[in-house]
């Protein structure tokens, strides 16, 4: 026996997804303390500022008392905490109706504006501060593409994995960065407050995040936003051929509706009607073996693996099962619990990627200060 044919244990390819997921929000704070440490290297107040939302209330001066500069900063984040939340609530309603496109339309400008914008100003600050030569029409027309690729890349098109994770991870430098110009009072308030907000987005029954996620399971939809995704990680030995993947999900179904008469029977009413319209209309039946029992599999997230596919695919394949019923309630048909992703893949939201980066950068800040002062 062969000591290399040991079957892996889910520890092992999920630890690795962990990494895939752990190694991109690394890169994101190194790189935005790297331009910390490079645009903001002689004082707190030397690098450039802006004035956003975030300071709309209260503009922090050194000459004010730290009491001042605390109620300031307190106010400034219920300002940004109170808009987000609103902004939130209307992303829902607008999933809701499902405007998805337009949400689609509006993440992509807000990516525009980002990589256009943002970057392009942070572009000129490396430029004055390398004296690097390069005359207007070429920076223009290099940034313009830039920025249009990587809006293609992150909603418009399907593109390789890897340069839509490029595009997220500079998405989450380039915001990142902008926020440690903030105040230091105010970015350290504005920290604690929007992670109390995601907390209670999150856990209250009507938090906007939980509204949100609930639809999206209730739909077995995606939510248009902006998310790193990892791709998971198959194990080839561990699937027999011609087997099925299942997807793995958040949830379990409930013990109840198993055991109940009445929604067996309809599972396998709902079962005979999936399995003869996708014979009609998708061709089901030139696939080998395949019977009511594979509808089944469909209907609960299950998917044929086929023999050419050995590995987690690049560009994600999906399988759109549209069932349209007028009768019973819908709880008995959905799939009761989300995927990690559609294919199973960990997602991890671009506002982490911030948190931590700001929190890091910030720090950095303080210590660099610290040592000036010290000197």
């Amino acid at each position: 026996m062969d000591e290399n044919s040991k079957p892996r244990s889910v520890l092992d390819s999920l630890g690795e997804e962990i990494v895939r997921i752990v190694t991109p929000v690394s890169i994101c704070m190194l790189l935005v303390v790297i331009l910390v440490s490079v645009l903001n290297n002689d004082s707190d107040s030397s690098g450039p500022s802006f004035t956003s939302i975030a300071t709309v209330a209260y503009n922090e001066s050194s000459s004010d008392s730290n009491w001042d500069k605390l109620k300031g900063a307190i106010l400034n984040a219920l300002v940004f905490v109170v808009v987000v939340t609103a902004v939130t609530f209307l992303l829902v309603l607008l999933f809701y109706f499902r405007c998805t496109k337009f949400l689609k339309y509006y993440m992509g400008f807000s990516s525009f504006l980002v990589l256009g914008f943002m970057g392009g100003e942070i572009c000129l600050f490396l430029i004055g501060k390398f004296r690097i030569p390069i005359d207007c029409v070429t920076f223009v027309l290099s940034l313009f593409n830039f920025t249009v690729v990587g809006v293609l890349a992150v909603f418009m098109s399907k593109t390789a994995i890897i340069i839509t994770q490029v595009y997220l991870v500079v998405i989450g430098v380039l915001v990142a960065y902008w926020f440690t110009l903030l105040p230091e009072w105010t970015t350290w308030v504005l920290l604690v407050a929007m992670s109390l907000y995601d907390l209670a987005a999150v856990l209250l029954p009507g938090g906007p995040l939980r509204l949100l996620v609930e639809l999206a399971i209730s739909r077995d939809e995606d939510i248009p936003a902006l998310v790193y995704e990892a791709r998971p990680i198959i194990n080839p030995d561990s699937v027999q051929r011609g087997a099925v993947v299942q997807r793995r999900v958040w949830r379990e179904r409930r013990d109840n509706d198993i055991g109940s008469d009445e929604n067996l029977e309809s599972r396998s009413n709902l079962n005979s009607t999936v399995y003869s319209s996708l014979e009609s209309n998708s061709g089901l039946e030139s696939l080998p073996s395949i019977g009511k029992r594979n509808a089944v599999d469909v209907e609960d997230g299950q998917v044929p693996r086929p023999d050419s596919e050995l590995a987690a695919p690049l560009i994600q394949h999906r399988i759109n099962v549209r069932m349209n019923l007028q009768e019973g309630p819908s709880d008995d048909f959905a799939l009761e619990g989300i995927g990690l992703g559609s294919s199973g893949a960990i997602k991890l939201g671009l506002g982490d990627f911030i948190f931590y980066s700001v929190l890091v950068a910030r720090a950095a800040i303080v210590t660099n200060n610290l040592k000036q002062e010290g000197n």
